[in-house]
């Protein structure tokens, strides 16, 4: 994560003291730190662009590097290089995710419809993560950025309270749950998500206006016979 130091082992207990130990770095393999200790060289060296300055730091018994306070930038291949009594090297892959933004959840519905209404989970300015909607464990529907600097946005039909949004990537997550009655719009706007309200009120209309007409008709009828 952003910001997190991580540790490149040697797997050694101790250096030899035959042992000459190279930290090299991306794809053009340059040279980061290096341990000899016949000339007595102990050292961290930065590269042009000066994305390790003051973050590298080696460890003087086993010659295990560390990078502090990491960025996208420290994201790539290490090559550890051993040289003495025995020969041996090993390659890192490192990845740098940023720290993952909390999701936010709306309330949606579309132009000219009352019919239903929509949830709409969004992040933005992500990048290698996935935005899922969930109903309890169940996967509903999904959506990745494999680049930086991303918007995400998702949309579900909101049914009741037991969906969750998750925004993730490989080593952590946020979730965020559903709260329909914070989020649904009023029934004149989002009928869907109010269907049993709207349906028990448009019958309560539909008795009144039944009573209604019947007292119409009935007063009618008795004016009728009384002008006869």
């Amino acid at each position: 994560m952003e910001g997190d130091s991580v540790t490149l082992n040697t797997d050694d207990t101790e250096i030899l003291e035959d042992d000459d130990i190279l930290w090299k770095f991306g794809v053009k393999m340059s040279l980061i730190a290096q341990i000899r200790r016949y000339p007595g060289i102990f050292n961290t060296s930065d590269v042009p662009d000066g994305r390790f300055r003051d973050r590298l730091k080696l460890d003087n018994q086993t010659g295990s590097l560390t990078i502090t306070n990491t960025t996208s930038e420290h994201a790539g291949l290490y090559k550890l290089e051993i040289s003495g009594a025995k020969r041996s090297s090993k390659t890192f892959s490192v990845y740098v995710y940023a720290r993952l933004p909390v999701p936010v959840i709306i309330g949606d519905s579309p132009q000219n419809s009352s019919s239903y209404c929509l949830l709409v989970c969004s992040v933005v300015n992500v990048g290698h993560v996935t935005l899922s909607w969930y109903k309890g464990n169940s996967l509903l529907s999904s959506i990745s950025a494999s680049d930086l600097n991303n918007s995400l946005s998702l949309r579900l039909e909101c049914l009741d309270d037991s969906y969750s949004c998750v925004v993730s990537n490989p080593i952590s997550n946020w979730t965020r749950y559903v709260n329909i009655t914070d989020l649904c719009r009023p029934c004149s706007d989002c009928a869907f998500c109010c269907h049993a309200s709207e349906a028990l009120a448009r019958l309560a209309v539909s008795v009144v206006v039944g009573v209604a007409t019947v007292a119409i008709v009935v007063y009618d009828i008795i004016t009728s016979r009384k002008g006869l």
